[in-house]
């Protein structure tokens, strides 16, 4: 995508958020009987559109700063992240499956959260009511490895690419995802590059998508105990 492509995609997704905040505030303005609850309903309402151009912000922040390559490199643990990844994250009716072996690579601690959350994040937007996420970790044949699968919508295959290019959403839009900006798994492709690592999607026959990270391995002394993990939520299991 051209620099200039890239500005016009921007300029769409903050056009939104700034029309409903106008909106917002001229009803307010033009109804002479508005009383305290009228305006508390409108500064709500400007308080969550400004908070989804926050998220699209911090999106754009992260995409930038990992194509700009790694300022801070050191040893990091992925089934840790992963892990924390999942606590931080309401599965509501979901189910989640989590094995995690330690997987530690080198690079940069804030961007690989960043990658790791907004896998686990695009895995429970896009599912279905009652449906599941599995995330995994191990180092394989000098790769740390993690992959993030959900249940969701089948996608065909030949649209797999597009899912990584920014601001390319599919039709198939289940409830979880109307906030979603089209630019998490540019992100996850962009974070990736900079860390030497390979990014593979599938798409399953019976719907939803696994995506599997290979990252550089960096051997380190094997874990004295298994990692916990606990998100309330479904069947959880950690492995050494």
């Amino acid at each position: 995508m051209s620099a200039r492509g890239f500005a016009a995609y921007v300029a769409h997704e903050l056009r939104t958020p700034i029309a409903l905040q106008l909106a917002l505030a001229e009803a307010a303005l033009a109804d002479p009987r508005a009383d305290a609850v009228a305006w508390r309903a409108m500064a709500e309402g400007v308080v969550a559109s400004c908070d989804q151009q926050r998220r699209l912000i911090d999106a754009l922040l992260d995409l930038t700063v990992s194509q700009h390559g790694l300022t801070c490199v050191e040893p990091v643990d992925i089934a840790a992240v992963a892990s924390q990844a999942v606590h931080r994250h309401d599965l509501g009716e979901l189910d989640c499956v989590v094995v995690l072996d330690r997987a530690v690579t080198t690079g940069d601690p804030m961007l690989l959260e960043r990658l790791v959350d907004n896998l686990v994040s695009n895995a429970i937007r896009h599912n279905v009511p009652g449906g599941r996420i599995e995330v995994f970790s191990a180092a394989d044949a000098g790769r740390a490895l993690l992959s993030v699968a959900n249940t969701g919508p089948l996608i065909p295959a030949g649209e797999l690419a597009r899912l990584f290019e920014p601001f390319e959403r599919l039709a198939l839009q289940p409830r979880r995802c109307a906030d979603g900006h089209g630019l998490g798994l540019a992100i996850v492709q962009s974070i990736a590059d900079a860390h030497n690592a390979t990014v593979t999607a599938r798409a399953p026959s019976d719907g939803g998508l696994q995506i599997q990270v290979g990252f550089p391995h960096v051997t380190t002394e094997p874990y004295d105990e298994p990692l916990a993990v606990n998100s309330g939520s479904g069947l959880l299991a950690a492995c050494r």
